[in-house]
């Protein structure tokens, strides 16, 4: 069968450090860009990158691709969850306001969306599309996908028959490098989790 090859690596540290940000824009940080080259390792690993559009993943996606000459593809399907109301507040600030909402976003994200915000639903259903069309378009290859927590967590929660409701229980730090192998195409692909959290190599 087909081997394909999918490192899911999230961005490193923005500025304004940690904080509910969907779709605010913010770049990396000092941190974050060491974070990030400490995880991709200095050797070559993929065919091609694939990236999120916001800077946070994009800039160092670029940045990756130009050094090992490499295509760059950029998907507006791998843009993180909008968080609605709490776009750019820390958990801290949400939960002196509403600590109860938050426990329960937590806990069940499907059932308790942020106020406001994207519903799981919805961007399970952007970021399946994207992750299809990727696995069809590089079948055979190896790819670094340069993403954000909550699209690892849907990735892996697919792959691996994890109910939306526990996404949370899988810790995807900053610059975390996961890895699955797809083996086979299509309907009969059968994906198998090689690594979380770790790095290139």
């Amino acid at each position: 069968m087909r081997e394909t090859l999918i490192d899911l690596l999230r961005h490193g540290e923005p500025e304004g450090g940690t904080k509910f940000r969907g779709w605010v824009d913010d770049p990396l940080s000092s941190t974050g860009w060491e974070q990030m080259r400490a995880s991709a390792g200095e050797a070559c690993h993929w065919d091609t990158v694939v990236t999120s559009p916001l800077l946070r993943c994009a800039e160092f996606a670029a940045e990756l691709a130009d050094r090992h000459r490499l295509t760059l593809e950029v998907d507006a399907r791998f843009k993180e969850m909008g968080f609605g109301d709490w776009e750019g507040k820390t958990p801290a600030d949400v939960a002196r306001q509403d600590a109860a909402r938050l426990e329960k976003f937590w806990r069940d994200p499907v059932a308790f969306p942020p106020p406001g915000g994207e519903s799981l639903a919805a961007v399970q259903t952007r970021v399946t599309e994207g992750w299809r069309d990727l696995l069809a378009r590089h079948a055979g290859r190896r790819v670094l996908l340069v993403c954000h927590g909550g699209v690892i967590r849907l990735v892996l929660a697919q792959a691996l028959g994890i109910p939306l409701a526990n996404l949370f229980r899988l810790h995807v730090p900053f610059a975390a490098l996961s890895r699955l192998r797809v083996d086979g195409e299509g309907e009969n692909a059968l994906p198998q989790l090689l690594f979380l959290g770790g790095r290139a190599g």
